[in-house]
């Protein structure tokens, strides 16, 4: 997590977060702490939100006749976990997330499991038709507290360079 402070009167700092474009290196890894324990009810609030109706994420004694022996957490939690992990160190700044490739759920995610993230900076360029903003590509993956890959996932994102993000024009920030 990038913990910038931006001094804002005579002795007076304020607390921002997140990576300008500059401010992004090739080969960097980021540890996205702290990490989160999964909870049955994370689960089943997200399974219903999403009306995803699959007996394995909610139902135990449907669950209990599978090869897992009960319910694994739904696929698309972990995924949107991870994105918000990364968030303070890779995306904070960020105009838009532009896309995701290559995700993949490696291993199931269970209520009690607790999720650690981490991302590589891939790629970085020059955006050619915005000037002062760029296209950083990082991979996020998603490990459990025994250190097992969940999930893995390219994302791509349009960050602005110093002095053209949103937080640069707005007062309050």
């Amino acid at each position: 997590m990038v913990q910038q402070f931006k001094e804002v009167g005579p002795q007076r700092y304020r607390e921002t977060f997140g990576r300008y474009f500059e401010d992004f290196v090739v080969g960097d890894v980021y540890e996205h702490r702290p990490g989160k324990t999964v909870t049955e009810y994370d689960n089943h609030l997200f399974t219903l939100m999403t009306m995803n109706t699959h007996p394995m994420h909610f139902d135990a004694e449907f669950a209990k006749s599978s090869e897992f022996k009960r319910n694994i957490v739904v696929s698309p939690y972990t995924l949107a976990l991870l994105i918000g992990m990364s968030v303070t160190d890779c995306s904070q700044k960020a105009i838009a997330n532009l896309g995701m490739d290559e995700v993949k759920f490696t291993a199931p995610v269970f209520a009690g499991d607790t999720i650690y993230g981490e991302s590589e900076v891939l790629a970085k360029r020059e955006s050619k038709s915005r000037p002062g903003q760029g296209i950083v590509t990082i991979r996020t993956i998603g490990l459990n507290q025994d250190g097992v890959r969940v999930c893995t996932f390219v994302r791509n994102m349009l960050i602005p360079a110093r002095g053209n993000a949103v937080e640069d024009r707005v007062g309050n920030y």
